[in-house]
């Protein structure tokens, strides 16, 4: 990723910056891979700043939301309705009116008293709401245990024992129509074997479905394609090419199906970095720190996940070695972003990167400590 240092050093800190010239060639790149039949609707949890949407929307993708305001926030950006699925758990029941009155593709269900209020809301506007079922497949996958959702002891989904039931209440009830079936096992997954088991499962279910003439018309197996953390530079666009393959010769579609995906982080992942200063160097008997003005209030994931980011000092990259830890303000003792980190000296006013971040980071923010949060800027407004 190219940084404009000149134009970055007149910028309050911290802030998030993206590269929309990688987003746009991860882009190029999953298109690439597409077959006529095959959907993506973006994660929109990953990341919703307005010009990455709008990046995304010029794509021809469609978007994946889990709450009103996502669906609010992709129809702002221009989305067409008709492109939006939406998942969750837990929808209200004005997220669930807000579907409706845009007339959105299809809510994912994950039980039955969620289908049969979005069944009472849609007659209540004498309308009739398109539905695929999310069916917890029971498939592990190598992945934080905090971001796996495809196993039973998981609160998503409906088990596969009862797919065929729910299926027929919907049939039953007037103002839903059944339309597919939904997958999601996980994310940040990079061994295309989890993947590989899902295509095996979503083919055991089907099998199970076509005797009773219960196929659906559309496949959604989510997403969960994982990205370089290690090395971003070296492998900034992830490996599409592996992932649609995986599909295409592990899934038995039948004539006609639709394939739908939904990928989040593999999307913008690598296209963003937290920009951040430093404002002390601290050494005490065992440890050096290197004291940011960025704090888990602008990148949670190390402190909730336990994960990684590159760290980049951008004003001395030539500097001589020296062991930090790379820690944030925030009173609170998780407030690190990485330790024992072989980085150039840094100084105080030094701009340092981490990289990585263009998912769940800036949309994860929050003013704990009454913080601000961060500002954002593109390599069009630089």
């Amino acid at each position: 990723m190219n940084y404009p240092l000149k134009q970055f050093e007149t910028k309050q800190t911290p802030f998030y910056y993206y590269d929309l010239a990688l987003l746009d060639k991860t882009l190029d790149e999953i298109k690439s891979h597409l077959d006529k039949h095959y959907h993506v609707h973006y994660a929109v949890k990953a990341n919703v700043n307005p010009q990455v949407l709008r990046h995304i929307r010029q794509a021809g993708l469609g978007c994946d939301c889990v709450s009103g305001g996502e669906i609010q926030a992709c129809l702002d950006a221009g989305f067409k309705a008709e492109d939006i699925v939406f998942a969750g758990v837990g929808k209200s029941d004005w997220e669930i009116n807000l579907g409706l009155d845009a007339d959105i593709f299809c809510f994912n269900v994950e039980s039955v008293p969620e289908l049969e209020i979005i069944n009472e809301l849609a007659a209540a506007k004498n309308k009739t709401a398109r539905v695929a079922f999310r069916i917890n497949p029971n498939v592990g996958a190598h992945t934080h245990a905090n971001i796996a959702t495809g196993l039973s002891e998981n609160k998503f989904g409906i088990d596969m024992q009862d797919m065929e039931a729910v299926i027929r209440r919907a049939q039953d009830l007037s103002h839903v129509h059944y339309v597919g079936l939904h997958f999601h096992i996980g994310s940040q997954i990079l061994e295309m074997d989890d993947f590989a088991a899902l295509c095996q499962r979503i083919n055991e279910l089907q099998d199970r479905l076509e005797p009773a003439g219960l196929l659906p018309e559309n496949i959604n197996v989510g997403g969960g394609l994982g990205i370089d953390y290690q090395d971003p530079e070296g492998r900034p666009i992830p490996n599409f090419r592996d992932y649609f393959a995986t599909y295409a010769n592990g899934l038995k579609l039948r004539p006609g199906q639709q394939l739908h995906f939904e990928l989040g982080r593999a999307v913008v992942g690598q296209c963003g970095s937290l920009i951040t200063r430093v404002l002390y160097v601290k050494s005490n008997a065992i440890k050096q720190f290197c004291i940011v003005d960025a704090g888990m209030t602008d990148l949670i994931r190390p402190a909730l996940y336990d994960a990684y980011h590159r760290v980049v000092n951008l004003s001395n990259p030539e500097g001589q070695r020296v062991r930090y830890d790379v820690v944030g303000p925030i009173c609170e003792s998780s407030d690190v972003f990485v330790t024992d980190y072989d980085l150039p000296q840094t100084n105080r006013g030094d701009l340092i990167a981490l990289q990585s971040a263009g998912a769940y980071g800036e949309i994860m923010a929050c003013q704990y400590n009454c913080r601000r949060l961060p500002l954002a800027f593109t390599s069009e407004d630089i």
